[in-house]
This record gives C-alpha cells, sequence and structure tokens, in this order.
C-alpha cells in the first residue's frame, strides 16, 4: 500500500523537474526526499490543502504559522537550501493530462475540500492607502504588538533597526554594543552639540531620542504615531533625565510643525511612507531644518522589480511598506532640494542584528508564547528568518543616507573628509 510520502513524491514530480527541494515527513510517518535536504513535516493534509487553495508564498507561511507545516533545525538555513534547490531546477509547466493526474493524487491525499481557516494576525487595514487614519492603523498592527513584547526582543535601548557591528569577532561586544555604536554614528554624522534641536521623525520606542538627549544634551522632538511607543519615550525621558530636552508628540509625520531644526533623523521609517508620498515627506523634512541643517536616513532598500516587503510581510508584519533601489530614494531627496552628502550601507550588519534578534527569540521562547501566544510567535519566527535570508543573500539592503539643505549660496557647513564620524 502506497504511503502519504509516496503519493506526495508522485505529486512532485509534477511540480519539480528534479528530485524534491526538501525530505518530508508526512502525517503517517512515511518519509521522501534526499537525506541532505531540510527536514519539512507536514502534520495533516491541511498543510497541503493550503497550498491548493493559495498556491503561493503566503499559502507557505500560512501554513508554517498554524503549524500544519513545521521544520527541523534552524529556519532560516532550511529556507536558504530549499529555495536554491528550487531556484536550481527549469520551470515545469504541466501539461492537463499531468494536472488531472496530480488532481487524483490530491484526492487520495485527502487534500481536497474548503479553503482553511486563515490564522490570525492579518493586517485588516481600510480607506485611502497612506490617508493618516490608514496609515496609524497600519502602525499600530506592528508596533502596538505589546512594549513587552519588544522589551524581551530587543537590546534596553530598544532600538528596532539595523545596528552598527564595530567589533563582531569580540565575543563579549553584544547587540546592545552595538545599537549603542549605530545611535553615536548618527549622532556624529549630523554633527549634534549641546542645545541643538534635532527632529527625530518615526522615534520609536526613543533609543536615537533619548542617547541624543542624554548623550549630547539635544533638544529633540520625537514624532511618532503610535500611541504605545509615545507613553514608553516619555516614561523614558523621566527615567533618563532627560524630560526638559524632549518632546514626544503624537501625530503623523506631515502634522509635525516647526522648522530651524539644526538636524533630523528617521531611522526605518521612511518604507511606511509610501511611493507617491516620499516626495512630499523630502520635501517636508528640507522645510524643517534650517540651511546647513542635516538629514539622516537609514532606511531598508529592494530591488526595482520588487518594491514591496512581499505577500507575508505585507499581510502579518508591515502592511502598506514600500521599498525602492537607494539610488532613487537619493534622487528623491536631491529633487526636494537637499544635497545628498554620503551614503552608507550596512546591509551585512543587519543580517547579523536580526541573527541576534532570532537567538533572543529562541532563547526566551517560553516568555513569547506566553505574552504573544503561539501563533504570532511562529508568524516572529518565519519573519525574522526570512529578513535574515533576504539581507544576507542581497535581496534586501538599509542604507544610512546623509544629506544637508544647504544655503542658498551653496554652502553646507559640512566637513570635507569626515572620518570623525568613524573614529570620534
Amino acid at each position: 500500500m502506497k504511503t502519504a510520502a509516496d503519493r506526495l513524491t508522485e505529486l512532485a514530480a509534477h511540480v519539480f523537474t528534479g528530485p524534491l527541494p526538501v525530505r518530508v515527513r508526512a502525517w503517517d510517518g512515511s518519509q521522501a526526499g534526499p537525506d541532505d535536504a531540510p527536514v519539512i513535516t507536514l502534520r495533516s493534509p491541511q498543510a497541503l490543502r493550503r497550498l491548493l487553495w493559495q498556491p503561493s508564498e503566503l499559502g507557505l507561511a500560512e501554513a508554517y504559522i498554524t503549524g500544519d507545516l513545521d521544520v527541523e533545525g534552524d529556519l532560516a538555513r532550511a529556507l536558504s537550501q530549499a529555495g536554491q534547490s528550487v531556484r536550481d531546477q527549469p520551470p515545469i509547466r504541466p501539461r492537463p493530462a499531468a494536472l488531472a493526474a496530480a488532481a487524483a493524487l490530491a484526492l487520495r491525499l485527502g487534500v481536497a475540500g474548503p479553503p482553511p481557516r486563515r490564522p490570525d494576525g492579518r493586517a485588516r487595514l481600510t480607506g485611502r492607502l497612506h490617508s493618516a487614519a490608514r496609515d496609524r492603523a497600519a502602525i499600530s498592527h506592528h508596533y502596538d504588538l505589546s512594549n513587552e513584547f519588544y522589551a524581551l526582543l530587543l537590546d534596553e535601548s530598544m532600538a528596532y533597526s539595523c545596528a552598527y557591528w564595530t567589533r563582531p569577532e569580540d565575543p563579549a561586544y553584544t547587540l546592545a554594543d552595538a545599537q549603542r555604536d549605530k545611535l553615536e554614528l548618527i549622532c556624529r554624522k549630523l554633527g549634534l552639540r549641546a542645545d541643538d534641536r534635532l527632529l527625530d521623525v518615526g522615534c520609536g520606542w526613543g533609543s536615537l531620542t533619548i542617547h541624543a538627549a542624554r548623550e549630547h544634551k539635544v533638544r529633540v522632538t520625537a514624532v511618532t504615531l503610535s500611541r504605545a511607543q509615545c507613553n514608553v519615550v516619555t516614561e523614558r525621558a523621566v527615567r533618563e533625565g532627560v524630560a526638559d530636552l524632549v518632546d514626544v508628540r503624537l501625530r503623523h509625520w506631515r502634522h509635525a510643525e516647526g522648522g530651524g531644526y539644526d538636524a533630523a533623523a528617521a531611522i526605518e521609517m521612511g518604507e511606511h511612507v509610501g511611493d507617491a508620498e516620499f516626495p512630499a515627506f523630502a520635501a517636508k523634512l528640507h522645510d524643517a531644518l534650517r540651511p546647513e541643517g542635516r538629514l539622516l536616513i537609514q532606511q531598508m532598500s529592494r530591488g526595482a522589480h520588487a518594491p514591496g516587503g512581499g505577500a507575508f510581510i505585507e499581510s502579518y508584519i508591515a502592511p502598506d511598506m514600500h521599498m525602492r533601489p537607494v539610488g532613487r530614494t537619493v534622487d528623491l531627496l536631491e529633487t526636494a532640494g537637499l544635497e545628498v552628502r554620503s551614503s552608507e550601507s550596512l546591509r551585512e550588519h543587519y543580517a547579523t542584528t536580526i541573527d541576534a534578534w532570532r537567538a533572543t527569540l529562541e532563547r526566551r521562547w517560553g516568555d513569547v508564547e506566553d505574552l504573544v501566544g503561539e501563533t504570532t510567535g511562529r508568524v516572529w519566527r518565519l519573519y525574522l528568518a526570512g529578513a535574515s535570508l533576504a539581507f544576507s543573500e542581497r535581496r534586501m539592503g538599509v542604507d544610512q543616507i546623509l544629506a544637508v539643505r544647504p544655503t542658498r549660496e551653496g554652502t553646507s557647513a559640512m566637513p570635507t573628509t569626515p572620518t570623525a564620524w568613524y573614529t570620534g
């Protein structure tokens, strides 16, 4: 009698030209596929039913999120190995007879049936794209998950962005050290001095705001759309003794008032602005600065033909996000009247940062389940594994772009040899 694995092998022959890209362990205990391939466990026919109804990245993701499908060992390594195996095989176009045979096999496997219930946690946004209300809902979906969850995952600075690993080979050098080095690098690039005014747009939980105020005595206006983040930054400013230097505002970037700032920063916030809205965002930052004021944008980038975050990230993590090639962002900033002075890639730094978050997630998995539940925990396990791969395999990048608002005469007051950014 044929096992489930036998029938899965026959089914795969209609999809793949070579061997199975993974080793499959079916719900009846039978196995098939290369011995050296990642091991995928299908806990029930429902895993395949999800793919039948949604034959895409999202179908696979939801099978994993619900636990219908599981992966042995390191998830990122398995995704990378399986993905490469699929990419190495030429595409196949099944003929009608082959499709009919595949359908018959699916019936014998018990795959046929109504569409499975989708897991909880999908973003359900309404209204005009990138309206203030919809942006607020998108930000809330991701960042208001739980302050306690992010405190569990991140370092003590609560920096939820790419760190800057200056001594990655030193075992005593931690994520907290790398985040501190990133914050200090930003402050140096911005040339911050005591009593300068800094606009921190999309301030998160206040890592840059608090660091600039505490270490450089800068007066910071911090802007966020997340009420949970706003409360945390306000409390941190009091706790750190810099409440007199920090003004936290709960509002959309369009409604950030005032000008004459000595510096402005947007740390991994521009991805949430939107494609059509980015020129207005760049103009807003230009107008917020005084002449010779500096802007630092740290922002993720992606290839020209894949500007979004992908179906899984759009649905479960960061809805409505938009990324573009870094050169396009530079062009938009310069079109707004800013002069871009440098662009530094931190791509490898982000892979290292995400792997540090992944290690924390696994080490504290029991706490994660207690805080947000297993389903959300699996969403984040998959998200971080995929993100680590995207940066390490150069499908995504992240860059620090330093710009200045020049005077009418064209002066910038920028150093011509900015080695002090890195040497202190």
